[in-house]
């Protein structure tokens, strides 16, 4: 059974039972900021589970792609040394909220391994948690399953964590029993049973996990039962089909041949067994998705991981043997392998393509660099029989060279080799913040919220008069009151505050009681539905239960929808004028412009941009009704609304339409289009592989910023004594006069030198059987001096010429030292003499250097002490 067959017949099958087939969600999960990337198919539902979120079905069924790369979430190291570990996999999952619970569960996942799938079901045994007597039963009296093939796992004797078989999304929260099935290989393949003490042997493999959230776990510990019983379940796709094709390996399956083979066609490499070709196809996938989900190679946060997965699968290359560009050329297979699943790889194959060939291109060079160093290093280590790598070195690499830090680690461990752990650390803490994961990965202040949503009343209103406050937060904790001086973190069961979202920043103001003043700073999501406002109490008292007013600042919030709503129109200009290809990879709108990423594979030309402002301004000038709708996802799409791939819409969603713009937006908008006042774009430019980006200013902003380019302007046409209509041939004369000058310029300084060449020579003293020239030219550039000192060496056969001339206050140095006495005498150590007294330095070769400097009162002291360096050095 192809993988393609299995992933289909997961769904149809949970579909005939009553479950919604769910799209995928992005890689980049929106609901959770405490992830780098979506790692299991619960992930968008995780709001459901806590209630914070309604669907309209009770049942779902997904096949969900996950990355495990990054973060607490990691299994990048493990790829190619193991037979079932990936960055990226598919996870199969059935979900029930508060619709059939155990009972059903085991049913479902019996009858399709053993009757879909036809599993014998004397090679499957389960292990159930060892108080969860009710899943055990089923198991034995319903399923008819051996007691001896039922696992317990977990005591109260310490032999085993209980947390093995019990599942908790966090510390605090939804959480219940596990029951997981796994099939077992046979004896020829060593390996104990679930919970002995061989049990990371490979005989017994786990295929899939179901979890009852049967309980919620409070903050001091306590299980009480859950109200609305869920269930979530996940099976790794390639596992089952490593299982349902016969093979060991998850590396065996057809998709993965097909890959490794391409791999191998790539590299040039024909044993296909080779542990480096399936590290190749598993990171082509990951990096392919990756980008799909709009991620782009980066030194920071998920493109940082991009980068490194995309690096490592480069390595991997090089240690077939293979030094040409040949990663990228894989796009092409993973696109026949998985389109038919996910079609959004054929749409976006050329961009990923080109994504990878230019992170390729950038890291030839050092790969070359990273390995020829690495490979002395560790020569030297096993000549001196050591298994210690400085971590300083391993530092340098990543931070000099641009050799990431995974790959040196990779290396060390291919040779028994550690990095010095100690060193390392150490080197790392100058750099962590741009290793670890950005504040924009952490939920807001990490707080642990349980309660009903906030009902944003900010589309409608500037103000809540009658808020409630239901929670405070204070580092993290929760609070029943806040006093003045202290900052915090309060939640309102209604508000006008927009929180941060969809690139438009949260909104600040003030909530206020008849006592009390608290200032909001910003404005963010706590969970889905519910808002925090973060400030400070400025003077009074405010405790839970408190009614209050709810204020935003509402100047800034009218320039940020202008901006906002300036950046759909943009979007839609940028199709019309570019292409359709054009797709929004990134934007952050707030009260002074809009920064808007998209892909594109050039420049915008000046009249390409002009057409854009045209555009945007004419549908401005048109002061259409900005139209809000509510419709169905499908609806909207159906209608022409766009929609991105790297957000996650609810079944609910909102189309904003404003002039020939229709996209789906939870964000703030002007009522007309002609609030907008006016839209002048300031900047375009690229910022990764095929990704440029847009900065643009509107209403007030943008007037200003006209203003301030007309006054530039007449000034400068003042200064040529021009009218500004005038300015450009102007300056186009006084151009071709500058260069005339500097031609003649160039000419009188290389006149002088030459007029100065013979007065030089004669300047020239005989120390110890050399001829020393210590000098200083009068208004020569480095490049005269420079010259100069060639042509007087070419006139003597022992020499040292040291040349210095002094142009605005800052001095240039030039050392010149005839071959055949360099090994005594080196020109860079002597420019350097003389430049660290004049306060500079410098730097060249033995024969040539060059050095500069900033105080010219101290050069003739300076040359005159070359004559005695030189004695000293004779």
């Amino acid at each position: 059974m192809k993988t393609a067959e299995i992933r289909e017949k997961f769904l149809k099958f949970f579909e005939s039972k009553g479950h919604t087939i769910v799209h995928c969600s992005s890689l980049v999960p929106s609901n959770d900021p405490t992830l780098l990337f979506t790692n299991s198919g619960m992930v968008q539902f995780k709001d459901v589970f806590l209630s914070a979120e309604t669907r309209p079905y009770s049942r779902a069924v997904t096949s969900q792609p996950s990355i495990r790369a990054g973060g607490k979430h990691n299994d990048l190291e493990n790829v190619g040394h193991t037979t079932r570990h990936h960055t990226f996999f598919e996870m199969l999952g059935n979900f029930s909220f508060g619709d059939y619970f155990k009972h059903d569960t085991i049913h479902y996942a019996w009858e399709l391994l053993t009757r879909v799938y036809k599993l014998p079901p004397e090679k499957l045994i389960v292990t159930v948690y060892y108080e969860d007597d009710e899943a055990y039963h089923i198991w034995n009296h319903e399923i008819g399953l051996p007691l001896e093939r039922i696992i317990r796992i977990g005591d109260n004797k310490g032999t085993r964590y209980a947390s093995d078989n019990f599942w908790q999304m966090a510390d605090t929260g939804p959480c219940g029993p596990c029951s997981e099935i796994f099939y077992d290989h046979g004896p020829q393949v060593s390996g104990g049973v679930p919970g002995s003490a061989d049990e990371s042997g490979d005989r017994f493999i786990e295929i899939w996990n179901l979890v009852f959230m049967q309980f919620n776990r409070d903050v001091q510990g306590n299980l009480k039962p859950l109200s609305k019983q869920c269930v979530d379940t996940g099976m790794g796709l390639e596992r089952l089909a490593a299982v349902l094709q016969h093979v060991h390996s998850n590396y065996e399956i057809d998709l993965f041949q097909r890959l490794i083979a391409a791999a191998a066609r790539e590299t040039g490499i024909s044993d296909l067994a080779h542990n480096s070709l399936k590290v190749i196809a598993d990171h082509i996938r990951t990096c392919s998705f990756m980008i799909v989900n709009g991620v782009i190679p980066e030194n920071e946060g998920r493109g940082y991981v991009l980068r490194r997965i995309a690096r490592r699968a480069i390595r991997h290359g090089y240690k077939l043997g293979c030094k040409h560009l040949f990663f990228h050329q894989l796009v092409k297979d993973l696109v026949n392998e998985m389109a038919g699943a996910y079609p959004e790889l054929k749409l976006e194959q050329q961009h990923i393509t080109d994504v990878l060939r230019q992170e390729e291109e950038r890291f030839s060079g050092t790969i070359e660099q990273g390995l020829s160093i690495l490979d002395i290093v560790f020569s030297d280590l096993l000549a001196r029989g050591l298994t210690v790598l400085d971590g300083e070195l391993a530092f340098k690499l990543h931070d000099t060279y641009g050799f990431p830090l995974d790959l040196t680690a990779d290396m060390c461990r291919e040779r028994g080799i550690n990095i010095d752990q100690v060193v390392f650390n150490e080197a790392m803490k100058r750099q962590r913040e741009k290793a670890r994961t950005a504040s924009k990965f952490q939920m807001a202040q990490d707080i642990s919220y349980i309660g009903g949503k906030t009902i944003f009343r900010g589309y409608d209103t500037h103000m809540c008069n009658d808020a409630k406050i239901v929670a405070i937060y204070t580092n993290s904790i929760t609070v029943p009151l806040l006093q003045a001086g202290y900052q915090g973190v309060i939640v309102l069961d209604q508000t006008p505050f927009y929180a941060e979202s969809g690139g438009q920043i949260g909104d600040q103001g003030t909530i206020t009681s008849s006592t009390a003043c608290f200032t909001v700073s910003d404005t963010r999501k706590v969970r889905a539905n519910v808002v925090g406002h973060h400030g400070i109490l400025e003077h009074g008292e405010l405790k839970v239960g408190d009614i209050v007013s709810a204020c935003i600042d509402v100047r800034r919030r009218t320039r940020t929808a202008r901006n906002h709503s300036a950046t759909h129109l943009m979007h839609k200009a940028l199709r019309e004028v570019l292409g359709l290809h054009v797709q929004q990879k990134g934007s952050l709108v707030d009260p002074e412009k809009t920064r808007f990423d998209f892909l594109h594979n050039k420049p915008l030309s000046n009249d390409e941009i002009y057409n854009i402002e045209e555009l945007v301004n004419a549908e401005i000038f048109a002061n259409t009704l900005s139209i809000a709708q509510v419709m169905s996802f499908d609806n909207a799409v159906k209608s022409g609304a766009t929609a991105l791939f790297s957000e996650k819409y609810v079944d609910e969603v909102r189309v904003i339409d404003l002039g020939f713009s229709r996209e789906l937006c939870g964000g703030t908008h002007v009522q007309r289009t002609g609030d907008i006042g006016l839209f002048k774009i300031i900047f375009e430019g690229g910022v990764a592989a095929n990704i440029r980006r847009i900065e643009a200013i509107t209403g007030d902003n943008a007037v200003r910023y006209v203003h301030n380019l007309e006054s530039m302007l007449s000034e400068a046409a003042a200064v040529l004594k021009v009218r500004p209509i005038e300015l450009t041939p102007r300056l186009a004369q006084v151009r071709d006069q500058l260069k005339v000058l500097k031609k003649e310029l160039a000419q009188l300084r290389s006149k002088f030198a030459t007029n100065s060449r013979d007065e030089l020579l004669n300047q020239t003293v005989d120390v110890a059987g050399v001829y020393v020239l210590a000098a200083k030219l009068e208004g020569v550039d480095v490049k005269t001096l420079r010259e100069t000192a060639d042509e007087l060496k070419d006139k003597l056969n022992h020499a040292v010429i040291v040349l210095a001339s002094v142009y605005s206050s800052k001095v240039s140095l030039i050392a010149s030292v005839t071959t055949n006495i360099s090994k005594n005498i080196r020109a860079d150590e002597l420019v350097n003499f003389v430049a660290k007294q004049v306060g500079g330095k410098g730097g060249g070769c033995s024969y040539i250097a060059q050095a500069g400097g900033t105080d010219p009162s101290q050069l003739p002291e300076a040359l005159l002490s070359v004559k005695e360096w030189i004695r000293a050095r004779l």
